[in-house]
């Protein structure tokens, strides 16, 4: 529960911030790209909300990264006896997601994509127990598939869902395990556009953000000031960023997001037997993005990581905010710094 308490008081502290930011007039030095996404869009002479505010950071269409954790600590423990702990020199790995359009109508807009992510793992010292053997020589991989569904009600109101399914854990294609163990998230949001700078809504999501299987409310908020120079993208309490639009090629962004999955993972690397590993982090980060040329983007992003959850359980229990059953392993990663730097294709 204090975590809960710590990441709402987080999510208070940067929307506060955001609401006395300065405003002053922007100088659009060069196109707004921002504008086609406000256009009003017409179906039969019936007028439909757009899924965008203005100055919106743009979509990545594709998006190449790699990804680095600096050196930390992780200690081992069970409920029985303790592992002590392993120095992690480093968590990389690269990873590559997908966002396209499908259907792009006045009525409804649907995206699909996939992602991948990889976490390779280097420590030092010998091997406490099964976790840190099979995180160094199998390392963790995330494979999805997901897709987003924008429905404009009428020129106010709109609907958004997004669904995904992914496949975690210590696998190498093909492998039916793994593929048996796949998660299943979603969120479904009801929302208001009151103007070209201002859309939040309501909803609820089935996600694995906090390393394992929850259902939460979420709130959306996206939102610009009237000097354009200053903004917010939210969805609380999944992430919140306060943008700072220099011109709209370059933007900054300073928040926090929840990265976190379930994945299946051999317990040791002899052993058949397969376990849960709920691993879940808070990422508290600036990011500066510019454009190179035209829709290709640069993205740099530093931060730190901040552990929330590395414990290993041995079935799919359902705790929700108040269960207290006990894992089959409890450990804990110390914190890092960490960076991510990516190459982006974004839509106009």
């Amino acid at each position: 529960m204090k975590k809960n308490y710590f990441l709402l008081s987080i999510g208070v502290l940067f929307l506060g911030f955001g609401l006395n930011a300065q405003e002053s007039e922007i100088e659009a030095e060069e196109e707004d790209f921002s504008q086609y996404a406000d256009l009003e869009m017409m179906d039969g002479g019936k007028r439909f909300t757009t899924s965008k505010v203005l100055d919106l950071s743009p979509n990545k269409l594709i998006s190449f990264s790699y990804d680095f954790q600096g050196a930390h600590k992780l200690t081992l423990a069970t409920n029985t006896l303790i592992g002590g702990a392993v120095n992690v020199n480093s968590v990389q790995g690269v990873r590559f997601a997908s966002n396209f359009p499908v259907i792009s109508k006045t009525n409804i807009l649907v995206n699909v994509g996939i992602n991948y992510w990889q976490s390779n793992y280097s420590k030092d010292g010998a091997d406490l127990n099964g976790l840190s053997q099979t995180l160094e020589q199998n390392n963790l991989s995330t494979t999805g598939l997901n897709a987003t569904v924008f429905k404009p009600l009428n020129e106010v109101n709109f609907l958004l869902f997004q669904v995904g399914a992914d496949v975690n854990g210590d696998y190498q294609f093909p492998d039916s395990e793994a593929l048996s163990a796949t998660r299943l998230s979603g969120t479904a949001i009801y929302g208001w556009k009151k103007h070209d700078r201002l859309m939040y809504g309501f909803g609820v999501s089935r996600t694995y953000r906090v390393g394992e299987l929850n259902y939460i409310p979420v709130f959306m908020y996206n939102y610009t000031f009237p000097s354009r120079k200053w903004g917010i993208e939210s969805v609380f309490p999944s992430r919140f960023a306060l943008r700072r639009t220099f011109n709209p090629r370059t933007l900054a962004f300073f928040g926090y997001e929840l990265e976190g999955q379930t994945y299946s993972i051999n317990n040791s690397p002899s052993s058949p037997i397969r376990t849960n590993l709920l691993r879940s982090e808070m990422r508290i980060r600036f990011t500066f993005e510019k454009s190179l040329k035209e829709f290709i983007w640069l993205s740099a992003q530093v931060g730190f990581r901040y552990d929330w959850s590395f414990n290993m359980d041995t079935s799919n229990n359902f705790r929700g905010f108040f269960g207290d059953e006990p894992y089959y392993q409890e450990n804990n990663l110390s914190n890092a710094l960490y960076f991510n730097l990516s190459l982006n294709l974004v839509s106009p």
